[in-house]
């Protein structure tokens, strides 16, 4: 299985969380990129945010969103 570019969308949103606290979550603005906002919506229906504009990580979404930080951070440039 390959990434196909919903998967990197959800990944990108996934990103954009702050792992140092659960306190903090995201907002996806209705103005947003229509990619975005799908890839939100897609990630709610799966369970790892708690809002389909966002909000906060899930327990299984911190878990997921750790994983995806960690390979963006281990696979960028340094």
């Amino acid at each position: 299985m390959l990434y196909d570019q919903t998967l990197l969308d959800e990944l990108n949103v996934l990103a954009r969380y702050n792992l140092n606290t659960t306190q903090e979550g995201i907002k996806i603005h209705k103005d947003a990129a229509p990619e975005v906002i799908a890839a939100a919506e897609r990630l709610f229906d799966k369970g790892l945010i708690d809002h389909n504009d966002g909000g906060y990580l899930t327990h299984l979404g911190l878990e997921v969103a750790e994983k995806a930080q960690s390979v963006l951070t281990t696979l960028s440039p340094k």
